[in-house]
């Protein structure tokens, strides 16, 4: 069953922005709302914004899916110049498009200069991101994934992880990044080029793969296989039958 309101619903959502309430969420859209009470969903058109007690979201078209009230919201689809932003997740985001659901915490946002900003962590990509605020699984993917912190800076084609539960800070536990050029990885003094590059927390070694450039101060090693100990700060580069592991040492004297 389709229901459709127009202007009558736009000046009740703004009314009702004016006194929001704990527990509310304010609706205000230019070009009104159309409901599909049997599918559980609505859609929102034209300079669409949304606030509530959990997040606000600015987007030019939205399409929300409810459970038992059009405010008991469990999944977001916005599209156009979308703007999002979470205290209880503390996370915000910037996209083109954007899918959220709110019952596990999981957002996806893609498009070109698409960006998601956590306390402690910052991606990009011209592809997707996608996180579970619950789980702490992320995936980056698509031309220019950028994700950095105090410590690391990590670009490549792909880059899959997860994040540490810890509510006070956000640590990268797991990597997984792939690139058929070059994934490169800067870690306090250290720099990394590699096909394929994984770390596992639980070790404390990060894996390079495939066209191995190691760079550490004066040095420059590079081979076929490498890693690098973060706990003890050492590293190891190996190469195939054919070829050779190649040192380059610089005086800078």
């Amino acid at each position: 069953m389709r229901i459709i309101f127009k202007i009558a619903i736009v000046i009740l959502f703004s009314f009702n922005a004016i006194a929001r309430e704990n527990g509310e969420t304010e609706i205000t859209t230019e070009d009104g709302i159309e409901v599909f009470q049997d599918e559980k969903y609505y859609l929102l058109k034209k300079n669409v914004k949304i606030s509530s007690d959990n997040f606000n979201l600015n987007a030019k078209d939205v399409k929300i899916y409810f459970d038992t009230s059009l405010y008991d919201i469990t999944e977001l689809n916005a599209k156009g110049d979308v703007n999002f932003n979470s205290l209880k997740f503390r996370l915000s985001s910037r996209s083109q498009k954007l899918k959220f659901e709110v019952k596990i915490e999981k957002l996806r946002v893609d498009g070109e200069k698409s960006q998601l900003i956590t306390e402690d962590i910052e991606m990009y990509s011209d592809g997707f991101i996608e996180v579970n605020n619950l789980n702490g699984d992320f995936k980056l993917e698509g031309p220019n994934s950028i994700l950095s912190n105090d410590s690391i800076f990590i670009k490549s084609e792909k880059i899959h992880g997860k994040f540490s539960n810890n509510e006070d800070k956000k640590e990268i536990i797991l990597l997984n990044i792939v690139d058929e050029r070059e994934s490169y990885i800067k870690n306090n003094n250290t720099e990394m080029y590699a096909k394929k590059i994984n770390f596992d927390n639980k070790t404390s070694i990060i894996e390079l793969i495939d066209d191995v450039i190691i760079i550490r101060n004066s040095e420059k090693i590079s081979g076929d296989y490498g890693t690098l100990d973060t706990k003890n700060n050492s590293y190891k580069i190996k190469s195939n039958n054919d070829t050779k592991v190649k040192v380059v040492i610089q005086n800078n004297e």
